[in-house]
This record gives structure tokens, sequence and C-alpha cells, in this order.
């Protein structure tokens, strides 16, 4: 059996790939794979080192900006589109596979398009409640959908199937108790908090959380506080921090560019101030975890402001837009529910309401009518 995968440009297409691949090899562990990608994005790296082969295909999106930058951005990929197509048949041909699976990004269009075209069945995850413009553009054909939000389905076409199978996550979050990760990392008793805008970092959290842990640690409120910087706040959050006086590390803090052992984090956090990416909500839902949301407001459709307010609208985070953010903001949402803690349990029971926990089965249960028979 071979199955063909297309996806690229950001982890939150990737990822979900990759989880289902990994789905679909433990029920069928003599399934042949290949990715299909871009040789710029993210799937150059990550497809290779989870152990799957990738072939790439020149493909990018078109800007709206009318900027030198973007100017020259929208000739390569109108030039892109002429070869793409072909490219993209001349791949499928070759592996020919039963199956194609696109999570969204630019390399999934033509791909999934020439499978089809080529009479392969094709599927496609959505991993946003506000669809991808490359998804919305495969669905009417594809078919099946699986879905990570149940408010995703009304874009889609009425008579294409729609699934809600939720977002794979690692099984490694759920098996962390909350007194055991504390102890790991040495806290104390109190509330803890864990902050982090993605592996790059989120400019406005980086430049808020030292403020907010000065503010906490003058005030003397016991809590507990977990910060990631990312790549881009290397060169201010470590300075702001010691300008302030405080220690990157002591029995309440600690704040590295990277968290490496999220499942402890996680496990351990009373309280996550972040973006929303699909990923990210998922596991907050998964260990039932109260939020603060802060939407990422450059993601493509808005697609994380629609994303949090699923959270949001059911109780479990408070949502709060990047242009609304200040220092008052946050001190005044943490302290209430650093002061009212059944307020913050109650928003960790609806977070966890929301998660999916049979979510490999349903992706098996919409893949198998179109994966070949054993004999």
């Amino acid at each position: 059996m071979k199955v063909l995968f297309a996806c690229g440009g950001t982890g939150g297409h990737i990822n979900p790939a990759l989880a289902i691949a990994g789905i679909i090899s433990a029920k069928y562990p003599d399934t042949e794979f290949l990715f299909a990608g871009t040789p710029d994005g993210m799937e150059a790296t990550l497809v290779p080192a989870a152990g799957y082969p990738i072939e790439f295909i020149k493909v990018a999106g078109f800007q709206r900006s009318f900027s030198p930058e973007s100017i020259v951005r929208n000739v390569k990929a109108a030039s892109y589109l002429v070869t793409a197509g072909h490219h993209a048949k001349k791949l499928v041909k070759q592996f020919a596979p039963d199956l194609a699976i696109g999570t969204g990004g630019y390399a999934a269009g033509p791909v999934i398009r020439a499978a089809r075209q080529l009479g392969v069945p094709t599927v496609i995850h959505e991993q946003n409640a506000f669809p991808g413009v490359t998804n919305k553009l495969l669905a009417p054909h594809a078919k099946a959908i699986m879905l990570t939000f149940e408010a995703a389905a009304k874009y889609f076409p009425a008579d294409v199937a729609t699934t809600l199978t939720g977002l794979p996550v690692r099984g490694s979050l759920l098996k962390r108790k909350k007194d055991e990760a504390r102890r790991k990392l040495g806290f104390g008793e109190g509330m803890t908090i864990l902050s982090f805008g993605g592996s790059q970092g989120a400019k406005c959290l980086n430049d808020l959380m030292p403020e907010l842990i000065a503010w906490h640690r003058a005030e003397g409120m016991q809590i507990n506080h977990i910060h990631a910087y990312g790549k881009h706040g290397k060169a201010t959050v470590p300075d702001a921090m010691q300008a302030k006086g405080i220690p990157l590390a002591d029995g309440r803090l600690r704040v590295s560019e990277y968290i490496h052992d999220m499942d402890v984090c996680l496990a351990a956090a009373d309280l996550v101030i972040s973006r929303s990416g699909a990923s990210t909500l998922s596991e907050l839902e998964m260990v039932g975890r109260g939020s603060i949301l802060v939407p990422y407001p450059n993601a493509a459709e808005n697609h994380q402001l629609h994303n949090a307010n699923v959270l949001g609208k059911a109780g479990a985070a408070i949502v709060v837009e990047q242009k609304d953010l200040t220092l008052d903001v946050m001190k005044r949402h943490i302290a209430a529910l650093y002061e009212h803690p059944e307020k913050l349990e109650a928003m960790g029971q609806r977070a966890g309401a929301l998660a999916i926990r049979d979510t490999d089965a349903r992706i098996l249960r919409v893949l198998e009518p179109f994966l070949p028979k054993e004999k």
C-alpha cells in the first residue's frame, strides 16, 4: 500500500501529516509513504528527520502587497505556477499512490489536484477553525475532509463528507501528573504559569513577560513561571530580565529559549499564555488547561483568532487580541485567576471537555474506505 502526503510551509501543516502517517503505519506497518513539499519550507527538515522520504516541488503563494519584495516574490510564484502542475503529475505517476492526503500549505495544491486528475482518491485534513485557501480550493473534489474544529465545517461544500477527527497530539502529554511534574521542575506551591510563543517566539509576549514576572514577584505572589522566548527573543529577553535584577532560573522561575520538556511543563501548569495555533489548542484541550490566548494577527485568514474563539466561547480561555494586549490587561486577568483559582480550574475543565480523545481511531475510520483491501 502506498500513501502520498502533500503539505508544507509551517509545522502546523507538516506535523499533522507526520502524525497521520504514524497512525496509518501503526496499523499497516508495510505501508510505503512519500511526502511532497517545497525545498524552502520546514518540511525539508522535519520530514527526513521523522524518517520519511520527500520529493520537492517549487510553488509559492502570491503576496497582496505591492512592495518591491512582494513583486519579486509574485513574479517567482507565477513562474512556479506554470511548471508546478506538470511536476506534480510526474511525481504522482512515478509513486503511484493508493491514497493522497493533503494537510495544507502551498505544495498541497498542485500535488493533491494532480492526484485527483490521475484517479487517486484524495482526502484533506484541516487544522484550523477557519480553513486555509488551499484546502478550500481542494475540498470540492475530495473524497473526505477531516476537521480539527467543528466550526470549520460550514466553510466546505455540503456535498463533501466532513468528519470531526481532532488533531493528533503527543501521547507523552498524558503520562505526567501535576505534582510529579512540579517536583521535577523544583517548583513550590502556588499557581504555575507557562508562557511561550513557539520556536520563533512572539515579540508581544517577550516584551511583556519580564515586566509581568517582575510584577508578580514584587507583589509576593506564589507564582511559578516558565517562559520560552524562542529564536527571536534571544537578543532581548535575557537582557530585559537582567536589567530588572531577575535571574533566568530559581526555585520559582525558568526562562529559556526553548522548552524541550513540554510534557513536563504542560503537566505542571495551571495557566498557559500563548498564541493559538491548532496544535497548541489541541494540547491544551487534551491536558485540560485554562489559557490566555493572544492570536497571531498576521496568520493567514486570521485563522488563529478563529481558533482561539472556539475555546473563548466555551469558557476555556480568555482571548486577548494583540492590539489590546498591555501589561495592565495581563495583570488584571492573572490577578483575577490567582485570587479565584476555582475559575481557573473551571476553565481547565471546559478545555478538557472539548478534547477529542479517540482521534487516531476517527482518522482511521475516515481513511480505511479508500485504502486497498488486504488480501
